[in-house]
């Protein structure tokens, strides 16, 4: 169920700034300018966040060839 404040607003949302610089600064030890001095895919690395599509492996292979039986 939304909050009423969201109610019809199905827009995605931004990024969690806060979030990401808790994760960076207490959860990493970044200094403030450290954080705000890495890309996106840097901070995303050393947050161990896999980007991209899941590596093909035998199992993925079986597991997608199971859901699509084209």
């Amino acid at each position: 169920m939304k909050a009423p404040s969201d109610a019809g607003d199905d827009r995605p949302r931004g990024l969690d700034w806060s979030g990401l610089m808790r994760a960076g600064i207490r959860g990493l030890g970044l200094r403030p300018a450290e954080f705000w001095a890495l890309t996106p895919a840097e901070l995303a690395l050393m947050l161990g966040v896999e980007s991209g599509p899941p590596a093909m492996t035998r199992d993925r292979l079986a597991e997608m060839a199971a859901r699509y039986p084209d």
